[in-house]
């Protein structure tokens, strides 16, 4: 049996009916960038993520970017991350002319932990930028609360975590200053390409957003400030507003999949705590967690990845690929270790977590479309690899 990481054929025949009409009625109008189709996507989003505003943007990327951008962060500035992340959290920080803070995470939500992220703060920071990874929430109360105190910017980087709620049913995106999501066609709501949003309840910044993503231009011609040509196409908003309706199940299932990949591995399970105190490899999964730490109320996950972690990772990555079984590691090395940002002069010792979850996190298939058979063959298959 095969069984890919992403199909995203799967999906695309269950909607094609819908989308390939409006696809071509728009090729037709050549009516090709923003109008009406992103107005209406992003009173869709803005209602969604319980926002104000939302701005649609070139890419989850551009989006991060133009969050700093419109707070006037360069040379001088810092700005706190995560150091376990996709790259453009760190790259658009030295984009803008900043430096990139890093900070270790949380060892079962692998997002940013708030009390080392507290001792990285100094007078220079001027905005903290954490990460709701993997579709599962930071822990905001406490990141807020110190952002607060110190009065720091929140940017929340959404871009894996569209629709995950917080603890207090709301929706991430919206406690922060910004929030930044992404439409890459991984996502759970992806286009047919590039493409991203940014939400915010600020109307002053809503309206140096939208015209920030054309050129700083109003009226036509006329520029008041530098921006830049961040805008969203007419066909991928299109695309995800055909495809949003379908989100809230698309969501369900893939919880309804983790959750029997959980109960396949129920017998060779431990927590993050006694894994990280043995060098043994046999029977050995962490799973993921949906869980705030602190009040112990479950998360609300939406599984943009699933991903557990095993010791001797790369053997047994190497043994799913032989056995037709697609898997992707995020990440395999942490923004303190990278070449490009050698010159900062981070210490790799002082992100035990991100260290460990780099060498032994493994994300296995999730995707909706998935078949019971399919899950029930990934887990044998990782079961009878662990035990090697």
């Amino acid at each position: 049996m095969n069984v890919p990481l992403l199909d995203l054929t799967r999906q695309y025949t269950t909607i094609a009916n819908e989308i390939e009409p409006k696809v071509l009625e728009l090729i037709r109008s050549q009516k090709l960038i923003l109008g009406k189709p992103v107005e209406e996507l992003e009173q869709t989003i803005a209602e969604y993520c319980d926002s104000k505003y939302a701005i649609g943007v070139s890419s989850g990327t551009d989006a991060q970017l133009m969050a700093l951008m419109a707070l006037n962060i360069g040379p001088g500035d810092e700005v706190i991350v995560p150091t376990f992340s996709f790259f453009a959290t760190a790259g658009v920080v030295v984009r803008v002319g900043a430096t990139p803070v890093f900070v270790d995470v949380d060892p079962v939500t692998y997002n940013m932990d708030a009390e080392a992220m507290k001792k990285r703060i100094t007078n220079k920071t001027k905005a903290i930028m954490p990460v709701h990874l993997f579709g599962q929430a930071f822990d905001i109360d406490a990141i807020e609360a110190i952002a607060n105190k110190f009065g720091i910017p929140i940017i929340e980087d959404a871009a894996q975590a569209i629709g995950t709620q917080y603890r207090d049913g709301t929706k991430v995106g919206s406690r922060g200053l910004m929030g930044t999501f992404s439409f890459y066609p991984t996502k759970n709501l992806g286009a047919f390409g590039d493409g991203g949003v940014i939400t915010t309840n600020d109307e002053k910044l809503a309206i140096h957003l939208k015209q920030m993503r054309n050129h700083g231009m109003e009226p036509k011609y006329f520029h008041s400030f530098i921006g830049g040509n961040f805008r969203l196409d007419a066909l991928q908003a299109e695309v995800l507003n055909v495809k949003f309706p379908n989100l809230e199940s698309w969501h369900q299932k893939r919880r309804e999949n983790a959750e029997l990949y959980n109960s396949l591995f129920i017998d060779a399970r431990v927590t993050s705590a006694e894994f990280s105190q043995t060098l043994s490899n046999e029977n050995l999964v962490v799973l993921p967690k949906a869980v705030n730490k602190n009040s112990g109320v479950p998360n609300h996950h939406i599984y943009n990845q699933y991903t557990i972690r095993v010791q001797n990772r790369d053997a047994v990555r190497a043994n799913l690929t032989q056995n037709g079984i697609g898997t992707e590691v995020y990440y395999p090395l942490n923004f303190h270790d990278q070449e490009c940002f050698a010159y900062l002069g981070e210490k790799s010792e002082s992100f035990p977590i991100a260290n460990e979850a780099a060498q032994t996190c493994l994300a296995l298939p999730i995707f909706p479309e998935l078949t019971t058979n399919e899950i029930e063959y990934v887990a044998t298959t990782l079961i009878n690899a662990i035990k090697k």
